[in-house]
């Protein structure tokens, strides 16, 4: 039998110091080694405990849940789950603490208080698993520090050269930045983001992007117009789909029912991109747990689209793309750090585009990642 994951859970409710321990007592392969009352407290159990991971509420007396992060990550590194409250300043300060090295989060429910987990106990769990299973992983450096928003000034509405569809999960806000922030406004492109996220926190995660990159980033409505230099952000809780229209190629949300456990889906977004643009698709998984997107980006690949998996090793989790890669489904193999250039290089220009999209159809075999192709 495996060594049980060690879990430092902390809280300022005591209330929430006896449930959580409760409900992850329910898997034999979790043991809860301490509590703590808040962040300062919390410092000292992690060195006299070593967990493997911890839970952390942000809204904490004394020493708040992100300056205890911010210690966490600058003394020694741990897998931390955040846990705290869903409401728009938590929100805010969730998406933040996401980018300082916490590796995922769940919002604690409104009934929380009244000792409701019951809901959430199985999400909690497997996100623990998976955290651990992370350690150690760390990802290029995102833009942490907050920054005067890059100008933008009013941009020509010219049609995509190409529609680009990522499907992320775990580990997905910093990865998401960390490339976006590379693609210049003049972007040729437009970009579609499915991110596994919870209804309210997409508003304000497109907000976040919005403000540190040059590209122009909204949560989608339905009705949007896919356009060069554009990312929508699928809202939490909505499936994304692309339809081609008299007046314009645009997105349309659906309140359909979860795909591989998930709402948004990214298999529903590439299958749509898939049957829509064909040849001038581009579907790309990147760090997440699960396998969702993995057959939609099957189905891009069959239509004569490019399809990219981000290399493993570069991945918080690396499920997702995994799962693609494994099937054969990924034309390309690319790493965090180099997917950003890849984007600009290939479908950024138009002479670039051109040249690059004939190499890519030479030498897509040869150039496929030597896991893929033995897989």
């Amino acid at each position: 039998m495996s060594e049980r994951i060690r879990v430092l859970v902390v809280d300022d409710s005591a209330l929430m110091r006896k449930l959580i321990p409760a409900i992850l007592a329910r898997d034999s392969s979790i043991e809860v080694v301490g509590t703590a009352m808040d962040g300062a407290f919390a410092l000292k159990k992690i060195e006299e405990l070593q967990p493997d991971v911890v839970t952390l509420d942000l809204e904490m007396p004394r020493m708040d849940g992100m300056e205890t992060l911010r210690l966490i990550m600058r003394r020694a590194p741990l897998p931390v789950i955040l846990f705290s409250t869903h409401s728009k300043e938590g929100g805010y300060a969730t998406l933040k603490a996401l980018a300082m090295g916490a590796v995922d989060f769940l919002a604690k429910p409104k009934d929380a208080a009244a000792g409701h987990l019951d809901q959430i106990a199985d999400q909690l769990i497997a996100k623990i698993k998976v955290a651990k299973r992370a350690a150690g992983r760390k990802l290029p450096p995102a833009i942490i520090e907050e920054s005067a928003a890059p100008k933008k000034g009013a941009r020509p509405t010219l049609p995509p050269r190409r529609v680009i569809a990522i499907g992320i999960s775990t580990g997905g806000p910093n990865a998401l930045q960390f490339v976006l922030s590379q693609i210049p406004a003049d972007f040729l492109s437009t970009i579609l983001v499915v991110q596994h996220m919870p209804e309210g926190f997409t508003e304000m995660f497109a907000k976040r992007l919005d403000e540190c990159c040059a590209l122009e980033v909204h949560e989608a409505r339905s009705g949007d117009l896919l356009l060069a230099g554009r990312v929508l952000i699928c809202p939490g809780n909505r499936h994304m789909m692309v339809r081609r229209m008299p007046r314009g190629d645009m997105v349309i949300l659906s309140d359909g029912p979860p795909v591989n456990g998930h709402r948004p889906s990214a298999d529903v977004l590439f299958h749509s991109v898939a049957q829509e643009f064909a040849l001038t698709s581009v579907g790309i998984l990147m760090t997440g747990m699960g396998d969702d997107g993995a057959e939609g980006l099957g189905a891009i690949k069959a239509a004569g689209g490019m399809t990219i998996a981000q290399s493993e090793d570069t991945c918080v989790v690396s499920g997702m793309p995994r799962a693609a890669i494994i099937k054969g489904y990924a034309n390309k193999v690319v790493p965090l750090d180099g997917l950003g250039a890849y984007l600009v290089s290939n479908y950024g220009a138009t002479e670039k585009t051109d040249k690059n999209e004939k190499l890519d159809k030479h030498e897509k075999t040869e150039r496929t990642s030597v896991t893929s192709q033995r897989l």
